[in-house]
């Protein structure tokens, strides 16, 4: 039951801060996220132990077709439930600097979100995860529809849309697999799935359907287009949300749902997605290089690290998805920072246009430095969160092919390039006439850069505990995988 109350406790709060009202709704939103993190806490102990065994909750829900409201909880999922209860908390928290409009439903929304979040790593029936997996989407459209930042509703709306059909047609490709695995299996639980037995070209036909899906939530390419628009016209705390933890069930999915299903079409496929993780870190990176705005800079930065995410796991190699679970973890943190400090800036300034920036570490040092040391980590700064799981990913891509590897360590170059040398524009120089009166964080802002920070370093100096954590679930879907 306790992984009941886990999943709801979002959903419970959810209503009471509707019905707070809007003077009170930013607090008992805050109020229930920290309860579920608590919560979350309080389930580690067995994993920290290199527990083999999940906690399990089924209930027979629906006897035609055989659906259960089964749950489960294992070392990776455990290390997702907790990065999205952490980073919820703290994406609310970095709201309260700034009037939100019609905020009990903005709040609402978030908390419906991050129901939606934990059902789709909690669930262990495919239907269910299916079900989940669409209740994610619908919060986060409104949030970015109806508090968009960009004044031209228009391309808003245009670009959002965009974002809302490109998700909802990939996940009913995965609907049409489920129910096609059912029909071979008679269930939809892990247990049923996991080695079914299918012909190659039924495999092919399972691979792609979820493929799609998932690679369209990560994003991989080609599969990216909605994402720099979606991003950049999304407010800052759905952009959080988004990048942060949303494009993690994604690759969550590749990891629970696609290769312990159809190994032999995840053999055959492998070769060709592998390829496109390594294209997506090149031109993420390039067309990174060219951006002007910041949050369209972050966006494709954020595209190329979950490129070489996507071909380690696909290395099927013990480090690649060391690599990948790690990474992804580190990731969430990160880009959170990076989004947050780009929130202050368009604040402060009212601009996100790199060219028009500079400066500021001259009128905010305490900003500049929080901001260096979260742009450090996001180019795999030895010491921090990224260094382990980038060095990881590109061992495992390595095993597979040297030039692959060759190829995609170049993100280590080009990941430095586009962020120093925003970091360099944004931050050096002399002020002018938009970063003179930049004043400096206040304490809510940096308490928030603190937490990240923290975490940041302590994944990167002891990143062996959190690895262990994880080792026993994906020791298990390589195991599946590899049959």
């Amino acid at each position: 039951m306790i992984l009941v109350a886990l999943l709801f406790i979002p959903l419970l709060f959810s209503l009471l801060t509707y019905l707070s009202g809007e003077r009170y709704s930013k607090l008992v939103a805050l109020a229930g996220s920290i309860a579920a993190f608590l919560l979350c806490l309080s389930l580690k102990q067995p994993f920290m132990n290199g527990a083999l065994s999940p906690i399990v909750y089924v209930h027979n829900w629906i006897s035609n077709p055989a659906i259960k409201f089964s749950l489960s909880l294992d070392g990776l999922s455990f290390m997702l439930v907790a990065l999205t209860t952490f980073l919820v908390p703290l994406i609310i928290f970095t709201t309260f600097n700034k009037a939100v409009e019609n905020a009990r439903a903005f709040y609402t929304l978030i908390l419906l979100m991050e129901f939606g979040l934990l059902g789709v790593f909690l669930a262990n029936d495919g239907f269910l995860f299916y079900i989940f997996w669409e209740l994610a989407l619908i919060p986060i459209f409104f949030i970015a529809l109806l508090w968009g930042e960009n004044k031209d509703k228009e391309f808003r709306n245009r670009a959002i849309f965009k974002f809302f059909v490109y998700t909802l047609a990939g996940s009913l490709f995965m609907l049409i697999g489920f129910i096609y695995l059912y029909q071979h299996a008679g269930g939809f639980g892990t247990s049923q799935l996991y080695g079914i037995n299918l012909t190659g070209r039924e495999q092919s036909f399972i691979f792609w359907a979820f493929f799609v899906a998932f690679a369209i939530k990560v994003p991989i390419f080609p599969f990216h287009t909605w994402q720099p628009d979606t991003y950049k016209e999304a407010p800052s705390a759905g952009t959080m949300l988004l990048a942060g933890i949303m494009l993690k069930m994604g690759l969550y999915g590749l990891l629970r749902w696609l290769l312990p299903v159809v190994p032999q079409a995840v053999m055959l496929w492998t070769p060709l997605v592998i390829v496109l993780g390594v294209i997506g870190v090149i031109y993420g990176s390039i067309i990174a290089i060219k951006q002007d705005d910041l949050k369209k800079l972050l966006a494709y930065s954020s595209f190329a690290h979950v490129g070489l995410i996507s071909a380690g796991i696909f290395t099927l190699t013990r480090e690649g998805f060391q690599g990948a679970a790690v990474q992804m973890f580190a990731h969430g943190f990160n880009v959170v920072g990076l989004f947050f400090a780009a929130e202050i800036i368009w604040q402060r300034t009212g601009t996100l246009s790199i060219s028009q920036l500079g400066g500021i570490r001259n009128v905010a040092p305490k900003f500049a430095t929080v901001f260096m040391l979260v742009v450090l980590a996001s180019v795999a700064l030895p010491g921090t969160n990224a260094f382990i799981g980038e060095f990881l990913l590109l061992f495992g891509v390595y095993e597979y092919n040297t030039w692959l590897a060759v190829v995609a360590g170049l993100t280590i170059i080009f990941g430095a390039v586009y962020m120093l040398r925003m970091y360099q524009h944004v931050m050096l120089g002399e002020t002018n006439t938009l970063t003179a009166t930049f004043e400096d964080l206040n304490w809510k802002e940096l308490l928030v850069f603190v937490l990240i920070i923290v975490s940041i370093f302590w994944l990167g100096l002891a990143p062996k505990q959190f690895m262990a954590m994880m080792q026993p679930s994906l020791d298990n879907i390589l195991n599946y995988a590899l049959r």
